[in-house]
């Protein structure tokens, strides 16, 4: 009997899956909610959000997948706790991140926030060039993505630095751990990025405390959730000089409403929450291998432990 995985996502990509997932194999196929079918013949979800419920009618559930690389959109006390929770990890994200942080961190070193006020007023003048030698990235957060950004970093020629809740050693990168870790990282740090994870531990970790411990005229990105800036302490931080710039794919609030003090102010550049986003042919190809592993009984990649949250 042929097997499904439930969709709950996007809807157009949620068609191209269940195309492809035809394809590629005989004994599963991809339903797009609320097009359920025989809710019995359902194995996997694979869901950017659950309705409300869901869990509820689907007796045959064996795991739950998100189709993005957080889980931090997911309600996960009302996921059964029996249920494996995995998050996606598949190269379309990773390139896609990679390469907005390092836009991100080459537009703050080079000043580009500054150059767009001047333009905006009608102001030519040049300022001071260095190379990416002379500014020290650290990285909050050393798991795929962070370790794929780090490596991407170096190889233009930044210092990179990376701090994990847990101790790990990279090639290229001067791995820190732990409050000691991470007050020594922020010590010589030029440029901060944030991939966290987000959690209860790191949801507000950008903040002024933080922002104290960096280099006076530090800058930062922010290419993880918006729960982890304090956005008034940023504000401040600018204000002050402690922060001279910020690059930031995401808010507190989604879009962010009119009136918020980040639209005009000439330090910040803002992206729309665009600078991960999972690729339908990579994602679908992730998803269907993760769920051959876990037939057979094989790790799986992104398998989330709900202690840490990630």
């Amino acid at each position: 009997m042929r097997r499904a995985i439930l969709y709950c996502g996007a809807a157009a990509r949620g068609r191209e899956w269940a195309r492809i997932t035809q394809e590629s194999t005989d004994d599963l196929e991809l339903r797009v909610w609320p097009e359920i079918g025989d809710a019995a013949e359902i194995d996997y979800l694979a869901a950017w959000t659950i309705p409300a419920g869901l869990f509820d009618g689907l007796p045959s559930l064996k795991a739950v997948f998100s189709v993005g690389a957080g889980i931090d959109q997911l309600e996960l006390a009302t996921i059964p706790a029996g249920l494996p929770l995995i998050r996606m990890i598949e190269p379309g994200i990773t390139a896609c991140l990679t390469a907005w942080v390092a836009m991100a961190v080459l537009a703050v070193h080079r000043d580009l926030p500054a150059y767009v006020a001047q333009q905006r007023a009608g102001v030519w003048r040049g300022m001071k060039v260095v190379p990416p030698a002379a500014h020290r990235v650290g990285l909050l957060g050393l798991g795929h993505l962070g370790q794929s950004a780090a490596a991407a970093l170096g190889g233009l020629g930044f210092p990179v630095a990376g701090w994990s809740r847990s101790a790990k050693a990279l090639p290229g990168i001067a791995c820190h751990h732990g409050d000691a870790g991470l007050a020594a990282m922020l010590a010589t740090t030029d440029i901060l990025v944030c991939l966290l994870p987000l959690t209860p531990e790191t949801r507000g970790i950008l903040n002024a405390e933080l922002f104290a411990r960096l280099p006076r005229g530090a800058r930062l990105v922010n290419a993880g959730r918006g729960g982890h800036l304090v956005e008034p302490d940023l504000i401040a931080a600018l204000e002050s000089g402690q922060v001279s710039a910020a690059v930031l794919d995401v808010a507190q609030q989604e879009p962010m409403p009119e009136g918020h003090a980040f639209w005009q102010h000439p330090a910040i550049l803002l992206t729309p929450h665009v600078g991960a986003v999972t690729q339908t042919e990579t994602g679908i190809e992730a998803l269907l291998d993760n769920i051959a592993r876990f037939r057979a009984g094989l790790p799986v990649d992104g398998l989330v432990d709900r202690a840490k949250g990630y």
